[in-house]
């Protein structure tokens, strides 16, 4: 209801198309769908202060600005806001394929493909400030995007969202314009004591009023060709799909008439504007000399200037377009050159009713019959009346973090294009994935991947808010950047798909042992962290010693437990203090044996008793010599040297016990000759006189030699002891 009651109203509308030459000012009355220009003013630059569409002398050009609404001012009451437009030749449009990597058996959600689109726009506005030499990219505001399209581990594919894969990409071509253009065109209005009303843009202004919605789908060139440039501008499928320019236009052609004739610029300029008028011209040259030539005797003196700027438009439409157009509409004071629409024509290879210059018989619906407007010069500032009312391009300020952000209004804008503006790098915004690892198991290699990147926290005056949420004037956006995914991280123990185990008995008691972990070659506990690119070997153990360091028995026990020591003579020795008992199902085993499942073993260490000199030195080793007699036909072997033991400084016996440490020294000497009772040592004889009376005499004989209990011995010797 509120747009039929707006539309039913009367508006005035002042429109100011502010060119390279001259300034152009229109009031429009617009009521309803119907535009009526009811009041123009036109006022040329004293100097150069416009150049390729942008302001280069704010003051001289706000002079300029000034008269012009004066003028209009005398004649139709106070004005206060103004309609302008940006120069299409100032606006940026760069392409942009982005991709991002996705987390292993992950689904891509809505918010990935918008953080995905607004990083490629992010990227598009910084290639175009690093192409400008441009520190800061957010001197180009956003006005504009669209996705060329998506793909799928580089497969194109219509939607993102809910796919699943390794990377994701888009193709995306965004539109720029210079913060520049808009900043000095508001300090000029602002020196007039106008508000800016509405910004178009110069294309899209002629677009609106030549080109009507039911044709945009064709492919049409448009070209403004002004004093200083000739702005490209091209439609197909309903959209603006390219800007360009030309830096060749309408002055090239007046500096060729100057050439030619000798003219001054002023009246170059007017010889050329009667040349399409008049069939000839009357001038006056730099010699005061007047001549009057037929136009096409100076249309043929400057023929070949007129083929180049066709040339050159021709070029920049096919290299933007990549191809000629079904049409071409020429609008601008230098649209009227002669023989310019057949040239570009020609060039183009298009049938020359396709060029075409458009003036005010195309924008009658919009003018009526107004014989202030009637060349082509006009319609780039009805265009821009019109746009004003239909398509404004407004600003929204809204607050990102604390600092204001002024946006344009082209579309529904959302808190991303925001964020854009603001330059955060939405790529940043979210937590980054953890490293993965790539561990090597039993010889098959294996992927664990990190942690997931926490989304942002972002609030759209309070409340939780996503990046396509629509934003409107005067919004407040809090964004807290997500944090990154932990790296991956994994215990020996997470590997293990399911737990087998070996079942036995150890010491009479079941045990059952899981498997064990060797990581690089070395044995480890089933809850040792792993590196990246470990190797490990999960198996259960197989062996007796695997078993025993897997229930943490010292195998080591026997051989490390300290054995007696002492000192013999001066050397070294040691005699072990314990010994170890292994068994499988009853019977001896070794460490190396293999283990089944239900088998008994037993190991133990046992300690055994301290030793004694005897055992640990033999005494009889130490005997250097000995004789042989025969004593009662008996064989008996006498020493005849003595051995002399002490330890630790004290005379010890073979029996006594060895003491940790000891120093023992064992000596030998020669022992006194023996005699007939030493035998008596080493063997058993009674002494003892029998009972039986006959038994008289105690007979003892060496060698049938009669002898007695001290009687000397000597090697081989025969003796007897008897009674008689």
């Amino acid at each position: 209801m509120l747009e039929d009651v707006r539309a039913a109203e009367n508006e005035l509308i002042f429109a100011l198309d502010i060119g390279t030459r001259s300034v152009v000012g229109l009031i429009v009355e617009a009521v309803g769908d119907t535009y009526r220009v009811i009041d123009q003013a036109i006022q040329e630059h004293d100097e150069r202060s416009m150049l390729d569409g942008q302001i280069h002398d704010v003051v001289a050009v706000a002079k300029v600005i000034q008269q012009i609404k004066e003028e209009l001012e005398q004649r139709n009451g106070p004005l206060h806001k103004v309609a302008v437009a940006a120069a299409g030749r100032s606006l940026r449009t760069r392409r942009v394929r982005m991709d991002m990597p996705l987390s292993r058996n992950a689904f891509i959600t809505r918010e990935d493909v918008l953080t995905l689109e607004f990083a490629a726009v992010q990227e598009s506005q910084a290639q175009l400030a690093k192409e400008l030499n441009e520190e800061d990219a957010t001197r180009y505001y956003c006005v504009g995007y669209s996705v060329v399209n998506y793909y799928l581990d580089g497969e194109l594919i219509g939607s993102l969202v809910d796919q699943r894969g390794d990377n994701a990409s888009v193709d995306v071509i965004a539109t720029f314009l210079p913060r520049v253009v808009v900043d000095s065109l508001i300090a000029a209005l602002k020196r007039c004591d106008l508000d800016m009303q509405a910004l178009t843009l110069e294309p899209i202004a002629a677009i609106n009023v030549l080109i009507p919605v039911t044709m945009r789908r064709l492919n049409i060139a448009l070209v403004d060709i002004g004093a200083g440039t000739s702005d490209v501008a091209l439609t197909e499928e309903g959209a603006i799909t390219a800007y360009g320019m030309v830096p060749v236009a309408g002055d090239e052609i007046t500096d060729a008439l100057m050439n030619a004739f000798l003219l001054d610029f002023p009246v170059a300029e007017e010889v050329k504007r009667r040349l399409t008028s008049q069939e000839s011209v009357t001038f006056t040259d730099i010699l005061g000399m007047e001549q009057t030539l037929p136009s096409a005797e100076i249309i043929a003196g400057i023929e070949k200037e007129v083929q180049q700027l066709a040339e050159k438009i021709a070029f920049k439409i096919v290299e933007l377009n990549g191809k000629a157009p079904q049409a071409v509409m020429l609008i601008g004071g230098g649209s009227l050159t002669p023989g310019l629409p057949e040239k570009v024509a020609h060039v183009l290879k298009i049938p020359a009713a396709r060029v075409a210059v458009r003036g005010a018989d195309a924008i009658r619906q919009y003018i009526g019959e107004n014989d202030l407007l009637s060349g082509p010069e006009f319609v780039t500032p009805v265009g821009i009346a019109v746009a004003a009312r239909r398509h404004p391009l407004r600003y929204i300020t809204a607050h990102v973090n604390g600092m204001a952000v002024r946006i344009f209004d082209l579309r529904k804008m959302t808190l991303g294009d925001a964020l854009i503006a603001a330059g955060i790098d939405i790529r940043r915004l979210y937590g980054r994935p953890g490293l993965a690892m790539s561990i090597t198991v039993n010889g098959r290699m294996k992927i664990i991947p990190g942690g997931h990147g926490t989304p942002p926290v972002i609030e759209k005056n309070g409340e939780a808010a996503s990046l396509d949420a629509a934003i409107a004037d005067g919004d407040t956006l809090d964004v807290t950047a997500g944090t990154d995914g932990e790296n991956a991280s994994v215990q020996v123990k997470d590997l293990l798909e399911h737990i087998e185990t070996l079942d036995i008995t150890y010491n009479g008691k079941p045990l059952s042992l899981e498997p064990i972990a060797r990581v690089n070659g070395e044995t480890c506990p089933l809850d040792t962290w792993l590196a990246d690119r470990s190797e490990v070997e999960l198996r259960l153990p197989r062996t007796i010693e695997e078993v025993l360091h897997a229930i943490g028995e010292k195998i080591g026990d026997v051989a490390t437990t300290v054995p007696l020591q002492f000192q013999l003579n001066g050397q070294s020795y040691s005699f072990p203090t314990s010994q170890t008992v292994l068994e499988v199902n009853g019977r001896t085993a070794a460490m190396t044996d293999t283990l089944r499942q239900g088998d008994e073993l037993v190991y133990r260490v046992e300690q055994l008793p301290t030793p004694t000199i005897r055992d640990v030195i033999p005494v009889e080793e130490w005997v250097q010599e000995t004789i042989s007699v025969h004593f009662n036909g008996q064989l008996v072997v006498l020493p005849v040297t003595e051995v002399a033991i002490t330890q630790d400084g004290q005379p010890v016996q073979p029996d006594d016990l060895v003491i940790d440490g000891a120093d023992i020294r064992v000596k030998t000497a020669p022992a006194s000759t023996p005699v007939f009772s030493d035998v008596f040592r080493y063997v058993d004889v009674s002494l003892e006189k029998p009972e039986r009376e006959s038994v008289t005499t105690f007979v003892m004989l060496i060698n049938k030699e009669v002898a007695t209990f001290q009687s000397e011995l000597k090697s081989g010797d025969q003796l007897e002891l008897y009674w008689e």
